[in-house]
């Protein structure tokens, strides 16, 4: 790990300034510090943004939930507002990484590193949620650009999530077992006007597959999701499973989420 200078600011202006003026935004670091331990990243300056009381907190507001940046997984999986208003949401939560990834890794953290295989940029993609920020309001579709790439700017700091309610929803993932992350994992989300499935773990960022929304949108059933043919020439194939694994993975792993979803 090289050299660096660490700050602590205790309000959001205060991290903001930092933030513009080149310091690194440090959330749960759990990516972060390990590429700074690996000399992957050098960043001169840390700007801790676990002191900030405005990036916290986790409220139902009216027919939205809306989570701080640096809300903890381990606080939204156990959130009474998360479990009783987006279960499917608190369950994601519940279940990413180890005990100690979950106790330390923060919602804003994960969207801004945009890791191809996250877990929770599939249910931001798939309930179609709002990233807040401390310049604008960034719809998720426009949000993922890609293999750890965002449509945030330098500077630009995740301040809030706000989650649209679905009437159903759930995520159903196959957890690669050296990692944690997921192998595939596919989010569900039913709303009036239809249905949002994303993907993650499976391609070079979070994906809404258009086939299972429009199978779906008509018959919110597992055997409609099982009747879609899912391409496997623009997925992923590594030394963990093929691409033609990986389309599979995708259907099966659909399939249990609508029949999780209807329970």
């Amino acid at each position: 790990m090289y050299a660096f200078t660490f700050e602590r600011p205790a309000s959001l202006a205060d991290a903001v300034k930092l933030a513009g003026a080149g310091g690194k935004p440090l959330a749960g670091g759990q990516t972060l510090l390990a590429s700074m331990k690996l000399r992957l990243s050098a960043p001169e300056q840390l700007v801790d943004l676990g002191g900030i009381a405005e990036l916290a907190g986790i409220k139902k507001d009216g027919n939205q939930l809306v989570i701080g940046a640096m809300a903890r997984h381990a606080e939204v999986g156990r959130n009474a507002d998360a479990k009783a208003a987006f279960p499917a949401l608190a369950w994601l939560a519940g279940h990413i990484g180890d005990r100690q990834v979950r106790a330390m890794g923060t919602l804003g953290g994960s969207l801004a590193n945009n890791d191809p295989a996250a877990c929770y940029p599939s249910a931001v993609l798939a309930s179609g949620a709002t990233v807040v920020t401390t310049q604008r309001e960034i719809a998720a579709d426009d949000f993922f650009q890609g293999l750890f790439a965002t449509a945030l700017k330098d500077g630009e700091l995740i301040t809030a999530v706000r989650f649209p309610l679905p009437k159903r929803a759930a995520y159903s993932k196959q957890r690669q077992q050296a990692s944690h992350f997921p192998l595939v994992g596919v989010f569900v989300a039913q709303f009036d006007n239809g249905v949002r499935v994303a993907v993650t773990g499976a391609g070079n960022g979070v994906f809404r597959h258009k086939g299972l929304e429009d199978a779906l949108s008509k018959d919110f059933t597992a055997q409609a999701a099982a009747g879609v043919k899912i391409d496997s020439s623009n997925l992923n194939a590594d030394l963990h499973a093929s691409a033609a694994y990986r389309a599979n993975l995708i259907s099966v792993l659909a399939q249990r989420a609508v029949a999780k979803a209807l329970e």
